[in-house]
């Protein structure tokens, strides 16, 4: 018997079109020619699915988006840190120095402005000269000045240093008198200018002469204030680190001891006093050539290449070129850039590996993403491939069509995500930027056609144990990636981003959605069980279901697991480091200030009424007085005498202070008991370590205000918080006892404080009590201020936003691939439901079996992210170094914390639950009664 005759339909090729009819049965009067030719693949596919079409490219471009724009945002992060952490140093640590003697008899303004053309003339390639301009010119060392009338602290005469600058005309303005311009007579004075500001504070007038000795000769040198002048803006950077203080008078101390203050400034000479100079300076004249760098145009990843031009500027093959074409054999170049270099690159080494994690955790989580998005459009379209395959169409060629068919709506995407990267992101480094978009590119367009490989190859036997030989194989790898980490450490600066420190976070991840993925089908089963024996059946089928997967897979897939363990991982970890690096922070921070304020006297004391309105501010826990004293001598040690530091304060509070900074801990009651059991003048003591080790029976303490005491040691401290950083000596005393014997101790110089005490209020306060001196006499300190300007280096703010916007991408995509599992198992549930709402299913409860059904996912994810992410800092913490991102020394660790990990568990638990409320309220109602109208058809 035979069947019907083949249509057009049966006999299509395997791209879905029929073939022209040529034959004896073709209508008359047709050829190939005539027939209209066939729809193209690529249109018809596109024209069948618009919106899958749509959320495709949508979601390769969010996914090549991100990956171009995350270079470019590394790089602006490092360029924008190494320009910052340069620029804090200001311009004279940022500048070459070039140095020489004058050569006398050929000295002029010429020949200083030739030598610095070929000295800025040698700066190109690699570095430029900044904008500001280099300064250069002749100087003369300072003198003391004879004059009579001129202030004078405490005796000490100042000094005057000579210099002609080149650029001061563009950086001054005359204010009276003239520029010294004409040639000063010979053995008469030096016609000089004096900056307005040193004049007045000085006691300088227009028209006055300066008279200075010289040290063995008695010789009368002078100089005759023609002028003032001002500067037109003294914080420009011209001025910066100016070292000869010409624009004021600096207050300066001799190194003797006790120090002597004396005023110190310079003054400006004319081209015609250049061959005065030699006769002012007693160590005679220096030609000098300063040249600031240009840091705004320093870039991270050329700095090793800067740095070696710049070494080899300073000392090296450019420094010889430079002393033969200037004709100085002594020309010396100093600059502090090359060290800076280093510091800065070891500052970048140290936060890659930590800001390189949450990128990684990101990346991991897509990948997932895709592999999902690849399963579900499999599974949709998994019999038009077969029926491909079947009528005549080779694998190759239907994975060609798809790969051409993917191209079409993937590539367009791509380019538009990279160029909008690029414009919004501007950076001159684009290979890194290209090579990220095109791995996200391949991946978005390869996803799915490999996919299709798969599902149209030629079915294989059972094969058990291949994913049981996978996970071991992952497992294995695991363990050595965390064995590698623990046993070396994280790897040295300069070799780059770590690469089995960034890998660790994500295997453990894998591990733990691998073995997740093994439990939670027994783990739900149990749970499906108990259900059923309850009264209701809602509870018992959604848990069931999620036990054993859906109708077309024997246990649920292990690709949402691992995506929500991959984000809930990176986001446990990441938020462990940013919370541990916030309360290091505040604890340096802390041990830096003494507490969480610190109000001081340097050079006197603090008045009663001032310590009482400050301890009385808002925020204030505790304070204390302390009486700190550096000029002690304390006798009986192995050296007779030995000059230590003395803290006086009450032993209560001073013990809360030393509890909450974590130096120097003590029982206030060892203090107030030795006070006790003493007698006369004896005072109970705590010593710092380094006296421990005497006999401590004979100590005895003389103050520098001619008190005196003996000492009984009753504890040994490890460091003070008056103190902070400080390896000195020092003895701690309880203030009952001591101003007791001492009397003439008067007021404390120090205050500290515990508490959130605002510095603004405290400042306020300080101005309120001496409007007119408060700067020069009270110093102010806050642990708050002190935190954020830890905080405000770039490279760590870089750092911490590229582990934010992590989170967040990770975050997201762990929600998308929730989203598509629920997709991916919507035709199932939609005619499971539709069978239970012809039994009687209200729509109330129809959500709730959804819930049931995907809740326990995002419930079993969080909390293995979290064993996972708790598990991950315990294993890799003591690798971790995280002063780079403090801001200040620490100790190597990162501690395991509890509260970030569970805010990130819980929080991406519940926006998992949310959407899948949402999906349930939306879509599940309009697919029960799709279902209901088309009928079963499975």
């Amino acid at each position: 018997m035979t069947g019907p005759a083949p249509t057009d339909a049966d006999r299509r090729t395997p791209d879905g079109t029929a073939p022209a009819r040529t034959g004896p049965g073709a209508p008359a009067g047709t050829s190939r020619r005539a027939l209209s030719p066939p729809a193209p693949w690529v249109r018809t596919r596109l024209r069948a699915t618009p919106l899958s079409t749509l959320l495709g490219a949508a979601l390769a471009f969010v996914a090549v988006l991100l990956s171009a724009a995350l270079p470019r945002a590394v790089d602006r992060g490092t360029d924008q840190a190494l320009r910052s952490f340069l620029e804090s140093r200001g311009t004279d640590q940022t500048s070459l120095f070039v140095s020489a003697r004058p050569r006398y008899g050929e000295q002029s303004p010429q020949e200083l402005d030739e030598v610095l053309a070929t000295l800025v003339a040698r700066t190109a390639p690699g570095f430029a000269v900044a904008p500001s301009g280099p300064a250069h010119g002749t100087s003369a060392d300072a003198r003391s000045l004879a004059t009579p009338g001129l202030a004078a602290p405490e005796g000490m005469p100042p000094q005057l240093a000579l210099y002609h600058l080149r650029e001061a005309p563009d950086h001054v303005r005359l204010v009276e008198g003239r520029w010294p311009g004409a040639a000063s007579t010979p053995g008469g004075p030096v016609a000089v200018a004096l900056s307005q500001s040193a004049a007045k504070t000085l006691g300088v007038r227009v028209g006055m002469v300066l008279e200075t000795t010289t040290g063995q000769a008695l010789t009368t040198v002078k100089a005759e204030v023609v002028g003032l002048y001002a500067a037109n803006d003294a914080a420009e950077d011209y001025w910066n680190g100016d070292p000869g203080c010409l624009t004021r008078a600096c207050l300066t101390q001799t190194p003797s001891h006790p120090p002597i203050p004396y005023w110190q400034t310079a003054a400006l000479t004319g081209p015609e006093g250049l061959d005065r100079l030699g006769d002012w300076g007693e160590g005679g004249t220096r030609d000098f050539w300063r040249i600031p760098v240009d840091t705004g145009s320093l870039r991270a990843d050329q700095l090793r290449a800067t740095a070696k031009a710049v070494a080899s500027y300073v000392n090296g093959p450019t420094a010889t070129r430079l002393t033969r074409e200037t004709h100085r054999s002594d020309l010396r170049v100093t600059s502090r850039l090359p060290e800076l270099f280093t510091l800065a690159e070891a500052r970048r080494q140290a936060a890659a590996p930590l800001a390189a994690m949450g990128p990684a955790g990101v990346a991991g989580v897509a990948f997932v993403v895709f592999c999902l998005a690849a399963g579900l459009t499999g599974d949709r379209r998994e019999t038009e491939l077969r029926l491909l395959l079947a009528r005549g169409g080779s694998r190759a060629g239907i994975v060609r069509r798809l790969l051409a068919e993917h191209a079409v709506t993937v590539l367009p995407a791509a380019v538009l995500a990279t160029v909008l990267a690029v414009v919004l992101l501007p950076t001159p480094r684009l290979a890194g930027t290209l090579l990220a978009a095109a791995a996200a590119t391949l991946l978005s367009l390869l996803a799915f056609p490999l996919r299709a490989a798969v599902l149209l190859a030629p079915p294989r036997g059972p094969g058990p144990r291949r994913r049981v030989v996978a996970e071991l194989l992952v497992l294995a790898a695991t363990a050595a990636a965390v064995y590698e980490v623990q046993s070396r450490g994280v790897a040295p600066a300069g070799t780059g981003v770590d690469p089995l420190l960034v890998a660790a976070p994500l295997l453990l991840a894998l591990c733990g959605g691998l073995l997740l993925a093994r439990l939670q089908p027994v783990l739900v089963g149990a749970l499906a069980r108990a259900a059923g024996r309850g009264p209701g059946l809602i509870g018992f089928l959604g848990l069931a279901r999620a036990a054993r997967g859906t109708a077309r897979r024997s246990r649920p897939s292990v690709l949402p697991l691992v995506a929500m363990l991959l984000a809930v991982t990176t986001g446990g970890f990441g938020a462990t480091v940013l919370t541990a690096v916030a309360d290091a922070r505040l604890q340096a921070a802390r041990e830096a200030v003494g507490g969480d304020a610190q109000l001081s006297a340097p050079s006197g004391v603090l008045p009663d009424a001032l310590t009482k309105a400050a301890a009385a501010l808002p925020g204030v826990r505790s304070s204390v007085k302390v009486w700190s004293d550096d000029n002690v001598f304390l006798s009986g040690t192995r050296a007779g005498r030995t000059q230590i530091s003395v803290i006086v304060a009450d032993p209560v509070e001073y013990a809360k202070l030393s509890g909450a900074v974590g130096r120097g801990r003590f029982d206030p009651a060892v203090l107030a008991t030795g006070a006790a059991g003493t007698s006369g003048a004896t005072i109970p003591a705590l010593i710092s370590g380094d006296l421990a080790a005497d006999d401590t029976t004979g100590y005895q303490l003389r103050l520098e205000n001619g008190g005196e005491l003996r000492l009984k040691v009753v504890g040994v401290l490890d460091g003070t918080p008056a103190r902070p950083g400080a390896k000195s000596t020092t003895v701690v005393l309880p203030a009952g006892p001591v101003l007791a014997s001492v009397p003439q101790m008067g007021p404390p110089n120090y205050w500290f404080a515990l508490g959130a005490i605002s510095q603004h209020r405290l400042e306020q306060l300080v101005r309120a009590e001496d409007p007119t001196a408060a700067a020069e006499r009270y110093r102010i300190r806050t642990s708050a201020a002190s935190s954020a300007e830890l905080g405000s280096d770039p490279l760590q703010r870089s750092a911490e936003r590229l582990f934010w916007a992590s989170l967040a991408g990770a975050a997201g995509f762990a929600l998308l691939a929730v989203l598509l599992t629920l997709v991916r198992a919507a035709p199932d549930r939609a005619a499971l439901l539709a069978r239970l709402r012809t039994m009687g299913l209200r729509p109330r409860q129809a959500v709730w079996l959804i819930l049931t059904e995907s809740v326990p996912l995002a419930l079993a994810a969080a909390l293995g992210g979290a064993l996972v992410s708790v598990g991950a800092v315990a294993l890799l913490g003591p690798a971790l170094d995280l002063s780079t991102l403090v801001g200040a020394k620490i100790q190597a660790g990162l501690p395991v914390l509890v509260r970030p990990v569970l805010t990130q568990a819980l929080g991406l638990a519940v926006l998992v639950a949310g959407a899948v409320l949402a999906e349930a309220a939306i879509s599940g109602r309009r697919q029960i009664t799709t279902e209901l109208r088309a009928g079963d058809q499975r």
